[in-house]
């Protein structure tokens, strides 16, 4: 199987007034990503996965495949509390054409390393589609330790992971295990260490900021892979700037799809129970202006 590579955006999930999903509208999204040459990441934590039915996630995947038509890859995360409900939608959507899954850890439970050992061999076990490991600790309370990942590499369906959890020394603990093998990739999720990731052995990223800039997200990976390292660098400076203001105001997700809904506002409200303050909607506004890219 060839490895997955490229830039992916986190994409977010439109809603109407109502709150239900308008699928339209996310079809523009995804159109908009394949004309900036990204690919999809659907029903993740800028997807606001947490706030959606089991149904409605298969149904993001379903539509976020179907818009992409081949054009570009479909990633999709299927990670909940219980392992038994991971497999139970990873099943379900593996039937819809994605490349590949992500599973965050459990979270509300403390796991020890060891179950979550048990838990991804289950989880890579159950299902035909390639997995990978999803950390984001911040979220979930359960942190996947190098070493476990490490022991998880050895699973044949365990591909990689996508390392969220925000640090540089986070990060550079699973590239150490993608230089040893290749058969574990590393999918850089904090926006602010892409281009550092790509020189360090990471075959791509997901970014949730991509949602806003997605020329700019997808020129760092390009001229990167050009050996361009000059305007690779200029397009990270400029994307870590933007994520340094636009996450000044708030939580991430609520603050990347509310700067998109400034430029964009087919793209709808977060689900409650996210409020955003009149002065975090200003700022929002302001930076939104500056640095949204309409594309496709």
């Amino acid at each position: 199987m060839s490895k997955i590579k490229g830039t992916f955006v986190a994409i977010v999930t439109p809603f109407d007034k109502d709150e239900a999903i308008d699928a339209a509208a996310l079809r523009r999204q995804v159109e908009r990503q394949v004309g900036a040459g990204n690919g999809i990441f659907c029903a993740g934590t800028n997807g606001e996965f947490y706030a959606l039915s089991f149904e409605e996630k298969v149904e993001v995947a379903r539509i976020c495949v179907e818009a992409a038509a081949g054009r570009l890859e479909v990633l999709a995360h299927i990670g909940e509390i219980s392992t038994q409900q991971t497999i139970a939608l990873g099943k379900q959507v593996e039937k819809l054409g994605v490349r590949a899954v992500s599973a965050i850890t459990p979270s509300f439970i403390a796991c020890s390393q060891e179950e979550l050992i048990e838990h991804y061999r289950k989880v890579a076990d159950a299902l035909s589609l390639p997995v990978y490991l999803y950390n984001i600790p911040a979220r979930t309370g359960n942190t996947i330790e190098p070493e476990t990942a490490r022991i998880l590499a050895d699973h044949p369906n365990i591909i990689g992971i996508k390392d969220s959890a925000g640090s540089q020394e986070s990060l550079d603990g699973f590239l150490e295990i993608a230089r040893e093998r290749d058969d574990f990739d590393v999918l850089v999720g904090p926006d602010s260490l892409i281009l550092h990731g790509l020189k360090n052995g990471a075959t791509g990223n997901i970014s949730g900021l991509g949602n806003v800039s997605p020329v700019t997200v997808n020129a760092i990976g390009t001229n990167f892979d050009k050996g361009d390292m000059e305007a690779a660098e200029a397009a990270q400076t400029r994307f870590s700037a933007l994520r340094k203001d636009l996450y000044a105001f708030g939580f991430p997700p609520a603050m990347v799809k509310r700067a998109l809904r400034h430029a964009m506002p087919e793209v709808g409200a977060s689900r409650a129970p996210v409020l955003i303050t009149a002065e975090a909607d200003a700022g929002v506004a302001a930076v939104s202006a500056a640095n949204a890219e309409a594309v496709g």
